[in-house]
């Protein structure tokens, strides 16, 4: 009798998902899970970078893991805790990007806050299948005695796109009988109410220099992003578009398997990289006080006119400068669906440095020469290295309700940190690590507050910088 193909009976209902959800496939074979003894289900996972896994070789099989038959005869399996291993932060830009018009390239490479226009991604995608077939004992006949796999029982799961996200409790699944995902379509750049890969609010607030990108998922068709600035009273200063090209950093839509992530860098600082028009702006003072929107729009897409939409209108207004010299802290963090949020915070901060040294006690004089000699710097106790921490406290200024449900994941975010502003010098040669410094953030609690609770809404924030300063040692 033929052996039959094992079935997978639940699989997710989304071909693209983040890794931060169960990823569940159940698999069956009701006759050898009837007829046979040490029956196990085998689950070979491949993952991929760059495209859709090749199953006919071993270049892109990771791990192969086993479990028996439950008691209704079936495997399930949850591979979320494995492809996680596979997925992280987009920390620098990837190459064909640009900072301040030079390429990005090895070894000059460049922090992805700090990119001209677009970047794709480099860590945040992997794309995954599994193929499933069962074990037993006696499956081949010349050794009956020991557990094999035979042919002819294995059966391929659809190639599934991960990203570096993760659902919150509160995320609605959708279910299609005993199958389950995620509705990503409100991401999709495909109506003027899909937001970029942010829980951001629709209207932030930054310093003339400070950097930061939006995170969006790439689409097939012509289309681009348009910039508009206006000064303090509305009146227009500036339009101009960027389409998502290779030249200007983007990747090809990958056809066969649609989806990639592209970080769009637009705020001032980003802008004062490489369009003088702006930064003559800067220079004149009045897009200070004024505003910047940027929206995805339509150039050839299928099914879409020209110049409409395809994301919701984003606002970035820009502050004026701080009449009480207060230094401003931008703190950037690893959002919910893997791309980076930014905050500064315009109100008073304060810093502290601790020191914590090694001491020893010196023999005063010198032991070792023709005769004794007192030498009033030695003896006593010494510090024989002083490692210094730096924690700052900063300060919001009064924000609204849907900023205040939005800091809940820069606290809960496991990546954070400090950003300094565009200087305007050419360094693309150096190593540009002085503009991103690790922080940990010490404050545990966070009280989400509301209008009619709180009336004003201001909240503190405590850091503590990740790398300590090492001093020289005696």
């Amino acid at each position: 009798m033929a052996i039959a193909n094992c079935i997978i009976e639940q699989h997710p209902n989304e071909t693209r998902m983040p890794v931060g959800q169960p990823v569940i496939f159940a698999v069956s074979n009701n006759q050898i899970v009837a007829n046979e003894t040490k029956v196990k289900f085998i689950a070979n996972v491949y993952i991929s970078n760059k495209d859709q896994p090749v199953m006919s070789s071993n270049d892109d099989i990771v791990g192969s893991f086993k479990t028996t038959p439950n008691n209704a005869g079936v495997g399930i399996f949850d591979f979320s805790s494995v492809i996680e291993n596979y997925l992280k932060a987009d920390n620098l830009a990837r190459i064909g990007s640009q900072y301040k018009e030079t390429d990005t390239g090895t070894p000059t490479n460049h922090p992805i806050h700090l990119i001209d226009k677009f970047s794709g991604n480099n860590n945040a995608i992997r794309y995954f299948a599994v193929r499933f077939k069962c074990e037993f004992l006696g499956a081949d006949a010349s050794t009956p005695n020991l557990v094999s796999t035979p042919s002819g029982t294995s059966v391929d799961t659809d190639a599934y796109k991960i990203f570096n996200g993760y659902l919150k409790h509160t995320d609605k699944l959708e279910l299609d009988g005993v199958n389950f995902g995620f509705d990503f379509s409100p991401f999709y750049l495909n109506s003027s109410s899909v937001k970029f890969l942010t829980n951001a609010p629709a209207i932030q607030y930054a310093n003339i220099n400070d950097y930061g990108t939006f995170p969006v998922f790439n689409r097939g068709g012509e289309w681009e992003i348009e910039v508009k600035c206006f000064d303090s009273t509305g009146s227009p200063l500036l339009n101009f578009d960027v389409p998502r090209s290779v030249a200007n950093g983007a990747i090809d839509y990958n056809s066969e398997m649609g989806f990639e992530i592209l970080y769009f860098g637009c705020f001032p600082a980003n802008l004062q990289n490489w369009n003088s028009s702006f930064r003559a702006l800067v220079a004149a003072g009045t897009i200070q006080g004024g505003y910047i929107t940027v929206q995805a729009e339509a150039i050839n897409v299928p099914g879409f006119s020209a110049g409409d939409p395809l994301t919701q209108l984003y606002t970035i207004n820009v502050n004026c400068a701080n009449t009480k010299n207060y230094e401003p802290i931008r703190l950037c963090w690893l959002n919910q669906w893997g791309g980076w949020d930014y905050y500064t915070f315009i109100q008073k901060s304060s810093r502290m440095i601790s020191t914590k040294g090694s001491t020893y006690n010196q023999i005063s004089g010198t032991w070792n020469e023709s005769s004794y000699r007192l030498n009033g710097f030695k003896g006593g106790k010494k510090a024989f290295r002083v490692n210094a921490t730096e924690k700052i406290t900063m300060n919001t200024d009064f924000v609204n309700e849907s900023e205040s449900e939005w800091f809940e994941e820069l606290i809960n975010s496991p990546e954070v940190y400090m950003l300094k502003g565009y200087e305007d010098i050419v360094e693309t040669e150096s190593a540009l690590i002085q503009y991103v410094t690790p922080v940990t953030l010490t404050t545990s609690s966070y009280t989400r507050k509301t209008k009619a609770n709180d009336k004003l809404m201001q909240y503190t924030f405590e850091v503590e910088k990740s790398k300590t300063l090492r001093t020289q040692s005696i």
